[in-house]
This record gives structure tokens, sequence and C-alpha cells, in this order.
């Protein structure tokens, strides 16, 4: 029975991922899924399928071509909103899924087609270590799985009849003991570190932080999968920049004029004080509405060229649209490093469903 079980809660398992892997476009666009994500999870609001049906109402209760009418009378049963009692009818209901964060990069690596990033560096030495992941007849007692052991036992006992319903009582013999054991598995030492950077002028609303927000949830979970462990750096500027942690940079909210040169200046010094270019792979993704001084421009063309790309492993900037900025970056950096630059990848977020599109771009290089 229990086989049976488990076998059943395996498939619902199987068919509830297979939803999210079809609508991952939708999710990937739905900021409010990134809500509870624990030590290692995230759950996943997963609409419960409905076949339509017809709904009988009550005679005389009014509605479409039922009388005469005025201007603003609801079509369903009368009443106003909030009033009656409890009702009978059942409801839409929306089931949570637990999924980790592994199985969330490898549905975003399958949906994409993102190929894996061969790291550089410390990233080729192979680092073993234990995971406590599996079950075994024998071990040290220290290690015993008493519930295991217990069931075990159980099972044991009702199999062979020797259980009593009228006085329950478990006895594990030594052919019911269970213990914890562990596989050897072994991990690159992985040296990787992500800088973000963003405009906080005044430009820039709480609208297009939140693209910001769910766009570098994914970019993490996705990085997080090709490296054991993973440094994120953040740095924001309107007119000067400053590295901040990660609270401050999706929460401080600025005014004032934008130098986007400034944020270049701080990654650059950020790097070269804390990660050698030789060890480390450097990800840098900048977010901006495209408005900054005009006679800065010149001057962040030519940091970018001459400092951060020889040092990155990719250059990413994502341009969220706003109706007070100009947008005018994003075309100078397209007129002066082209659309196929072999370390930049641009991208305009305009709304939510933008999001998927400006991931693929970003990471499917592979870089």
């Amino acid at each position: 029975m229990s086989t049976k079980i488990e076998s059943d809660v395996q498939r619902f398992r199987q068919i509830v991922r297979g939803s999210i892997r079809d609508n991952l476009r939708k999710y990937l666009s739905q900021g409010e899924m990134i809500g509870r994500q624990g030590k290692d999870l995230i759950s996943i609001p997963v609409p419960q399928l409905d076949l339509p049906h017809f709904r009988f109402g009550e005679n005389g209760s009014g509605g479409v071509a039922r009388g005469d009418g005025e201007p603003g009378q609801p079509l369903t049963a009368g009443g106003e909103e909030g009033e009656g009692s409890a009702g009978s009818e059942p409801g839409r209901h929306v089931l949570e899924v637990e999924v980790t964060l592994e199985e969330l990069a490898a549905m975003l690596a399958d949906e994409l087609q993102l190929p894996r990033i061969e790291p550089k560096g410390q990233a080729n030495i192979q680092q073993d270590s234990h995971r406590y992941n599996s079950i075994r007849r024998t071990g040290p007692e220290s290690l015993r799985h008493l519930r295991r052991t217990f069931v075990q036992a159980l099972r044991r006992q009702v199999t062979t009849g020797s259980y009593d319903f009228q006085r329950p009582c478990v006895i594990p013999v030594r052919d019911d003991q269970r213990y914890r054991a562990w596989n050897t598995i072994s991990q690159p030492q992985a040296c990787a570190v992500v800088i973000y950077m963003m405009d906080v002028s005044g430009s820039m609303t709480d609208a297009q932080k939140e693209l910001v927000r769910t766009t570098s949830f994914w970019i993490d979970t996705w990085l997080k999968s090709n490296y054991k462990g993973i440094e994120r750096r953040y740095i924001i500027h309107d007119a000067v920049a400053k590295v901040v942690d990660e609270e401050t940079f999706y929460r401080t909210r600025e005014s004032g004029g934008t130098r986007i040169s400034s944020a270049y200046h701080a990654c650059h010094q950020l790097v070269q004080t804390s990660y050698p270019p030789s060890d480390w792979n450097i990800y840098c993704f900048q977010f901006s509405d495209g408005d900054n001084w005009n006679e800065d421009n010149k001057h962040c063309l030519n940091s970018l060229n001459d400092d951060l790309l020889p040092v990155c492993n990719l250059f990413c900037y994502g341009q969220v649209e706003s109706s007070y900025g100009s947008g005018d970056y994003l075309r100078a950096l397209e007129q002066r490093f082209g659309e196929k630059h072999e370390k930049i990848v641009l991208a305009e977020i305009g709304e939510k469903k933008d999001i998927y599109d400006a991931i693929k771009l970003f990471l499917g290089t592979g870089r």
C-alpha cells in the first residue's frame, strides 16, 4: 500500500512540475511567485484546472432578458456586496507546490535552452563533499534513523500477523534497523561574482525596480546552479555611485541627475580590490532607464571598453522603460559596440512579459 501511495505522490509531483514547465514564461513574469523561499524552496501557486460548466440560477432572480432594467443594474442575483450569510458553493482553490531552486534552474535551462557555463580559475579544482541522502541497513548507532526503523518494524509485525491492535507495541529487531548514509559528491570550487548596477535617480520608479528585482532573482537562480558558491555585489548610482547591500539596492529612493560612468568606476575598483579576473568569473548586470547626462556617455563607453570588458565574462545591460527616461543610452551602446559583441548583451524590458526574453538573451551565451 505504501509503495502505491509513494508512486501516486511521485506521479502527482511530475504532473505539477510539467504544468510549471509549460507555463514558465508566465511564472517568470509574476513577481508575486517569488514569495516563500525558506532556505532552499520557493512556493509557486498553480491554479486548479476546472472544466467549464453551466450553473443554474434561481427563478425570479432577474438577469439577462427578464423584464425591464435600469442603467447600471447588475445582471447577477440581487444583494449588495458583502451581504448575506456564509455560502455553500465551492470556490476556486489554489494549490501551493514546493519546488527546489535546483529544479527551477533545470526547468529554466530546458525552457530557455541555456548552455552550461565553463568556469575558470579555481573552478577547475574538484572538492569532495558528503551528503546524507540515503538509507542503509548497517551503520553506527549515532546515525540510526528512528522513524525509518519504527516504520520497518511496524510493517514487519503487520505482515507477519504479530501486531496486536488491542495492545499496540512495536519492538524493532536487528533486521529492522535503518541508518542514515552518505554519498560522496565532487563539486567545483567555483569562484564567481555577480555585480548588479542600477540607476536610482529620480526617473526610476518602484515599477522599474520591480522589473529589476524579478529579473535578478532568475539570474541568481541560474548562476547558482552552475556554481557551488557565488557572491553578489550591488552598486547604486545617480550622479554618484556607491557599493551597498541587497536591501539598500532594491529599496533606495533617490533623486537628481544621472552619471552612469560613476557606476562603472565603482565596479572597476571593486573588481581590482576583491576579485582578480584570473581566478574569478565576473558577471555584470546593469539596469537603467537609459536617461544619462549627454556629456557623460563618452566617459561611459570608454570606461566600459577599457576597464570592464577586458575582465568580465559577460556584461549585460537591461533598459527598463520609463515615462521619464529618454532611453538614449541603449542607442549609444548599440552604435559603439553593435548588437553582436562578444561580451555585451543588450535587452529592453518594457514590462513584465519582456523578462522572459531578456533572461534568454542574457544567459543564452553560456559565458
